[in-house]
């Protein structure tokens, strides 16, 4: 079917796309004190440069377009970098994409935007969230939040016990206990009760429980013919449930848990599983997809369970997923080698240092080392992740005191739609309802996608 959308109509839509972001935006900007962050090598800032550990990352070629290593396991940022430098953007080619599509209808609307919001503006904070093991990491810094992301880390106590030191996720919450306990005695409980309150905390943690515990070539071996996958996962999710709401003891309420992405498909696990061919490994991403279905029923119950937390399920595996099927789509030249590589037909059997080959092009490359995202992948994840958070209704978990529910109830429906169209086998059906919901709908597909994909029947 063809969608016939009017000027009114399409007013309406964007006119509720705008008022939903500009407040969202504002609230977010304004009404977010402190960022804390926990997690692994995807979100680690340097806290394993002050560990002895054989997971670091303050060595060249890392941190080559950062401007110096700093302990990220990346080019250039990380994930948590780009968010919390802009907490909330929905970026302005996104919005010109849709008015090249309906010129005189978007034009006055287009230049509102532009007048409001400059492309790239920053509404977050000024200076990157610092580890928490730097000795700067002190006094007033520690009252706009922390970075306690640990490389090898993971939600079991054994995870990692391959590089010797890391930061587990239990030792993490013991290092924010720590930095609470100085807030406290900085500002005063209330206050503290108050900033915590307020503040976003972010978790991107279980990658390495499956990477370096349960997959682990041949240490692994033996635990995989003991326990099952549904057994090994239970596990993670009870450990998992106890650190959460430990979280939320120590006064977290606003905590954003990102999921498993599909490992199967990094350069690491392709090189050490020749058999899986051109493909990605399937039981990596059988475990992670397993993983995640839990997550996100854990996710609902301390949602329910907890008074006055707000949970936001991040759904990262989709969002890597749809990169790497559309790489040339998002700008990318290679979607299965480590720009930083030594050896292995992917780049993937030795970690990126000092004796590493470097791709010429960084931002062609979907993976810089055998793990982890290069600076181009991490911003796409960002962004697409905060593009979720606010079309699909989740920014109000993250805002109070903020009426957006005639801006959301525009969005209903959309995000399920938007989902169904980019997955292979999912059934193509009408979409129902009034021609604004229609509109609103097909709205939701061009912000959410680049390049744009506009249903035509």
């Amino acid at each position: 079917m063809v969608f016939i959308l009017d000027r009114q109509i399409i007013g309406g839509i964007v006119a509720a796309i705008l008022t939903a972001s500009i407040l969202v935006g504002l609230c977010l900007a304004q009404n977010v004190p402190a960022n804390f962050v926990f997690g692994d090598s995807l979100v680690d800032v340097g806290n394993n440069n002050y560990i002895v550990s054989l997971s670091k990352a303050n060595y060249v070629p890392n941190g080559i377009d950062f401007g110096i290593p700093t302990g990220r396991f990346t080019n250039g940022r990380t994930i948590v970098d780009i968010i919390g430098k802009y907490l909330f953007s929905i970026t302005l080619h996104k919005l010109l994409a849709v008015a090249i599509l309906y010129k005189q209808m978007l034009i006055e609307y287009s230049f509102l935007f532009i007048k409001i919001f400059s492309p790239g503006q920053e509404l977050g904070f000024k200076e990157f969230t610092p580890p928490y093991l730097a000795p700067t990491t002190s006094g007033s810094v520690v009252l706009k939040g922390v970075n306690y992301a640990s490389g090898g880390g993971g939600i079991l106590n054994q995870t990692g016990k391959i590089f010797v030191g890391r930061i587990n996720m239990d030792a993490q919450l013991d290092n924010f206990a720590n930095s609470r306990q100085d807030i406290i005695s900085s500002i005063g409980h209330p206050a503290a009760q108050k900033l915590l309150g307020k503040a976003i905390f972010s978790i991107t943690i279980g990658s390495n429980d499956f990477i370096n515990n349960y997959l682990t070539p041949i240490i692994s071996a033996a635990e995989q013919q003991l326990v099952t996958p549904e057994a090994f996962v239970g596990t993670m999710i009870s450990r998992f449930r106890l650190q959460l709401r430990r979280l939320y003891n120590l006064g977290a309420r606003k905590i954003l848990v990102a999921n498993v992405g599909p490992i199967g498909c990094i350069p690491y696990q392709r090189d050490v599983n020749p058999a899986a061919g051109d493909n990605c490994v399937s039981l990596a991403n059988q475990l992670a997809q397993l993983f995640n279905a839990k997550l996100k029923s854990l996710i609902e119950d301390l949602s329910t369970d907890l008074q006055e937390s707000k949970f936001v399920y991040a759904d990262v595996y989709r969002i890597v997923e749809d990169i790497l099927q559309n790489y040339i789509s998002y700008g990318f030249e290679n979607a299965n080698y480590a720009c930083c590589y030594v050896s292995g037909r992917f780049g993937g059997l030795i970690p990126c240092g000092p004796p590493s080959k470097v791709c010429e092009d960084r931002s062609k490359y979907v993976f810089w080392d055998p793990y982890h995202p290069s600076d181009a992948t991490n911003v796409i994840i960002a962004r697409r992740l905060m593009d979720v958070i606010i079309i699909s209704g989740s920014g109000r978990a993250f805002c109070s005191g903020v009426d957006l529910t005639a801006a959301e109830d525009v969005f209903k429906g959309g995000v399920k739609d938007m989902d169904c169209r980019v997955r292979p086998g999912c059934p193509n059906e009408p979409l129902e309802g009034s021609r604004l919901q229609q509109g609103s709908k097909l709205l939701s597909l061009v912000i959410f996608w680049s390049p744009l994909k506009v249903p035509s029947s």
